[in-house]
């Protein structure tokens, strides 16, 4: 019990203050695990964060949850996963429940405006990282170029998946030989248990069979599709929450999954508290779906994902979609994100101040929404 709470603990003390999103997440992991407390070598921790980019899912979660695993069994990845996204769902659910009672202050119009374009300069900063990192070639960079226009013309979830689907196709025919390593696959072997149950519920859920709330069904398919990030969830839960909630609320939660430590996952977390009758099934419905697939799948994958991830085939697959992701994000950082929060010459020299701030400066987050919060106040000050 003690080690348990001390896991947890550690955990939480985490997810209270790691700022900055998922690359700066493992930052943090890699600096306590590995460095301070030494509960995994920088090759055992190299190889969770390499799972974690193989896998749809939340990337940072996801290996905090696989260091639970390797510390304490099935249990130890829950406490992980608890203690580093809890600070995180509580303050979304806060925020869920108080805005409405507060929306027409002054103030709260300006944040809320700021913290829009904020969410421009964060995910244009994410666009062309992941470009840089994904789309190297010109084969990547047409997959990407491809997925974003389909995306922008014809804007419906199934096209989405399309193009991700096709992406994985042209991975497999193109870049089949990118796998970094030559390992021997002879002896993999894969738990397939966990691998089937996630496919059977992926399957029931998707073909609507089972009577679940459309809140569960919504993030966990959209749970299923993400690779790449935080980011990416975005379009996927676009269509469902924001026909419910409205954009401007849809873009205020992103925006404040922003502003707060942990996974921005848990911007679920808020559009289930809106978008139900009572904000804490909602929030609780939306939370587990939309972090469950990933997590079933390191359980049935993460002893053996060395094995796996060296196939050739399989990498190439990966590399394919990690080119379609940057498309899907490009088209998603101009509707709704772009088109819902510049309105005037002022917000774009906002929003190209940020950027600056973010992407070639380099000031921490943090650091970027205490400015937010002083422009929102002085306008606010100066009407």
């Amino acid at each position: 019990m003690k080690h348990a709470l001390s896991l947890f603990a550690q955990f939480f003390a985490l997810g209270c203050t790691s700022f900055g999103g998922p690359a700066a997440h493992l930052g943090y992991f890699r600096t306590v695990f590995v460095e301070q407390k030494k509960w995994l070598s920088n090759e055992e921790y190299s190889q969770l964060i390499a799972l974690s980019q193989f896998l749809p899912g939340p990337g940072s979660s996801q290996v905090g949850f696989a260091i639970g695993l390797k510390r304490m069994g099935l249990l130890g990845g829950i406490l992980a996963f608890v203690g580093f996204t809890l600070p995180s769902i509580l303050i979304m659910l806060a925020l869920a429940m108080g805005l409405s009672g507060f929306q027409d202050a002054p103030f709260v119009v300006s944040l809320i405006a700021m913290l829009k374009l904020f969410a421009v300069c964060v995910v244009a900063d994410a666009v062309i990282t992941m470009g840089k990192n994904f789309c190297s070639r010109q084969s990547t960079l047409i997959i990407a170029t491809a997925t974003a226009v389909g995306i922008l013309v014809i804007p419906h979830p199934f096209v989405q998946l399309g193009f991700i689907l096709a992406a994985a196709v042209l991975g497999l025919a193109l870049f089949k030989g990118d796998s970094p390593t030559a390992m021997s696959t002879a002896n993999t072997s894969i738990k397939p248990l966990p691998i089937i149950l996630f496919l059977a519920v992926f399957a029931l859920i998707f073909s609507g069979i089972l009577p679940l709330p459309d809140i569960f069904e919504q993030t966990f398919v959209a749970g299923s599709l993400v690779f790449g990030g935080g980011h990416v969830v975005l379009p996927l839960l676009q269509d469902y929450f924001a026909s419910n909630i409205g954009q401007d609320q849809f873009i205020t939660g992103y925006a404040a999954a922003q502003a707060v430590p942990g996974p921005m996952f848990t911007f679920a977390t808020y559009l289930g508290a809106v978008a139900h009758d009572s904000a804490i099934t909602g929030a609780l419905l939306a939370t587990v779906g939309i972090f469950l697939p990933g997590f079933i799948l390191v359980l049935a994958v993460h002893k053996h994902w060395h094995q796996l991830a060296s196939r050739p085939k399989v990498a190439g697959a990966v590399t394919g979609v990690n080119a379609a992701v940057v498309g899907l994000l490009a088209a998603t950082l101009y509707q709704p994100i772009f088109t819902s929060a510049v309105h005037s010459a002022m917000d774009m020299a906002y929003v190209i101040v940020g950027f600056v701030l973010i992407h070639h400066v380099k000031w921490p987050i943090l650091r970027v929404l205490t400015l937010v919060l002083i422009t929102a106040a002085a306008n606010t000050w100066l009407g």
